[in-house]
């Protein structure tokens, strides 16, 4: 009987032992793997961030994978996925599910200044576009504006900008902001609106591409003009400059939050600035002179 007891303690820890050499090693900030929802205006400088990532920490993966903001942020709430990047503000209403599903503070973490645009062909007599003019065509039958998409970050960004929700506006689609870009000539009547990533990196041929077939409007505020330089994302004087920010449901300081520090970093700041954004954590230096 003691020789048979002795046997099934020994099966049982040669069986812990056993699942204790296979289990793998679990994921930390410097390894795993790691989806990152993200509206398409802001995937460039998304990948870039993550490109960046899997360079500093060589055994992570992280895949961009694009969806419309509204169905992102539902991801979070139930907890399908990990982290999203998102433009605009959540409602007090969408703050409280957030809170109570996730069971975290909402806390965004906010890494660069991107924007709305408004964009017509190369060749159009159009020069600027006032917030008056925004305001009557986003509820005109005339559908002036063309977005990528319902529940996209654009639409989003505009309607809250104008105190409005998205289903009150009236406009045309064109899906993707590639899309809207290049057809935007074939509706010279027609004013495109895309985020100003798919078009900001200054040293890439595919932007440069897209940056010569439009012109980018000024937009006009009580008689003064703003564009999308560094002014006017910097101190927000273009009035839609819209902050990127992370949300996550992952409370430890696991991929998500690893990505999350990394993006506001310095690095990860340098990273936004060469995508032609501006960063949104900028750092000091000191120089001691001898």
């Amino acid at each position: 009987m003691k020789s048979l007891t002795r046997f099934a303690l020994l099966s049982i820890m040669l069986v812990i032992s056993s699942c204790s050499k296979n289990d793998k090693p679990s994921s930390t900030y410097q390894n795993g793997e790691l989806t990152v929802l993200t509206d398409e205006s802001f995937k460039s400088v998304t990948e870039a961030l993550a490109d960046g990532y899997m360079i500093s920490y060589p055994e992570s993966k992280i895949k961009v994978q694009t969806m419309k903001e509204d169905l992102a942020l539902l991801e979070i709430l139930n907890n399908r996925a990990k982290i999203a990047v998102m433009s605009r503000e959540l409602t007090p209403e969408e703050i409280k599910v957030y809170e109570k599903n996730v069971e975290l503070k909402y806390t965004p973490a906010r890494f660069a200044a991107d924007a709305v645009v408004f964009i017509v062909p190369k060749n159009s007599s159009k020069t600027s576009i006032s917030m008056e003019e925004i305001a009557k065509g986003m509820v005109s039958d005339s559908k002036t504006f063309i977005f990528d998409g319902v529940n996209s970050s654009n639409l989003n960004f505009v309607a809250q900008k104008l105190k409005k929700q998205p289903k009150d506006l009236k406009f045309s689609i064109i899906p993707g902001n590639v899309n809207v870009i290049e057809e935007l000539n074939k509706y010279p009547s027609k004013i495109g609106v895309i985020g100003l990533n798919t078009i900001s990196r200054p040293y890439d041929k595919e932007a440069e591409k897209l940056r010569n077939l439009i012109k980018v409007l000024p937009v006009e505020v009580g008689g003064k003009l703003y564009t999308t330089d560094f002014e006017g994302l910097r101190e927000m004087k273009y009035p839609f400059t819209r902050v990127l920010h992370f949300i996550t449901n992952d409370s430890g300081f696991n991929m998500a939050g690893g990505f999350v520090r990394y993006s506001c970093t310095d690095i990860g700041q340098k990273i936004v600035q060469k995508e032609g954004l501006q960063q949104y954590n900028i750092y000091g230096r000191k120089v001691q002179m001898r």
